[in-house]
């Protein structure tokens, strides 16, 4: 699943590359992480049980933990100065 995002990630850059190719704008072509931000913030409201599109609704708590979590992995894997937020 993880490399059918990734595969649908860089086929958005792609095609976005193209577009901004043919209209002579590829200096303002966004990032493959700008399409990773978008895909991360949809996921993360369907993890919190929020309204991708509205951004209603979610449980603060899970969104409490799954930030958590973020900070975690960041201070683990990439030696982050980060303190996350204790435990509830």
């Amino acid at each position: 699943m993880a490399a059918a995002v990734s595969l649908a990630l860089e086929e958005a850059a792609k095609q976005a590359a193209e577009g901004m190719r043919a209209i002579g704008q590829e200096d303002a072509t966004p990032a493959l992480q700008y399409f990773a931000s978008v895909v991360h913030q949809h996921m993360y409201c369907l993890m919190c049980g929020a309204d991708p599109d509205t951004l209603e609704g979610g449980n603060p708590d899970i969104a409490y933990h799954v930030i958590r979590n973020s900070q975690n992995i960041a201070k683990h894997y990439w030696s982050a100065d980060i303190e996350p937020y204790p435990p509830r």
